[in-house]
């Protein structure tokens, strides 16, 4: 059950990322884009949730969506920010404007989550004053759940056709892109330390797929 901070989380994302994918080389903004985008945004970022709230159920455990932070900015000891830097409300913008000459990919990596047991999956597997702790390989399969729906989507709305279906389609291998490279709390690297195999199969589909993105309008 998605909470009122998740929800917030998710409209917030869907707003900034839309607005930089509608931002051409001239800093204008393509309005029919901006519309079309602020739906597909929604839609997958919607799915790719469920999906990974539905697989942390079944492993009798919940996650939730927060917005993705950084509070180190080196490696020595006191580099980091006295308070967490949410850098995936700025990623999009940045990201677009620094490639605006070639008007290509928007930072679609912005929501991260966090996963904890139920208190029943402890008592049931360890008895009732166990507690339990969700391995990396569990919760890397939750987050794989994500980026799998992600590609799949991709897969339907390209034969759908039209251009919200070639847009979708572009959008939810990106958002697979970007959420597959294995740093920070990103869903790639909750999978690379989880199962290194199943990270190195979707990484693979994952890069053929944003070559094939190319080709679409």
């Amino acid at each position: 059950m998605a909470k009122g901070k998740e929800i917030g989380y998710v409209i917030l994302i869907t707003i900034i990322t839309a607005f930089a994918i509608s931002l051409t080389k001239d800093l204008s903004i393509n309005l029919n884009l901006l519309l079309l985008s602020l739906l597909a945004v929604f839609i997958l970022l919607t799915v790719n949730i469920l999906i990974k709230k539905t697989a942390a159920y079944f492993l009798e455990s919940e996650i939730e969506i927060k917005l993705w932070e950084i509070k180190r900015f080196g490696f020595k000891t006191g580099q980091h920010f006295k308070k967490a830097f949410p850098i995936g409300a700025f990623m999009p913008i940045i990201f677009k404007i620094l490639l605006l000459p070639l008007n290509s990919f928007v930072w679609m990596a912005s929501l991260v989550f966090d996963v904890k047991a139920k208190s029943y999956r402890a008592a049931k597997r360890h008895g009732i004053y166990s507690f339990s702790e969700m391995t990396e390989e569990h919760i890397g399969k939750i987050a794989a759940t994500g980026i799998i729906a992600n590609l799949f989507l991709a897969l339907i709305f390209y034969f759908i056709g039209g251009n919200f279906g070639v847009l979708f389609a572009k959008l939810n291998i990106w958002f697979a892109f970007f959420n597959m490279i294995p740093i920070s709390d990103l869903d790639g690297n909750k999978i690379f330390f989880g199962n290194l195999v199943l990270w190195s199969f979707l990484a693979i589909i994952t890069l053929i797929a944003v070559g094939y993105t190319f080709f679409l309008i």
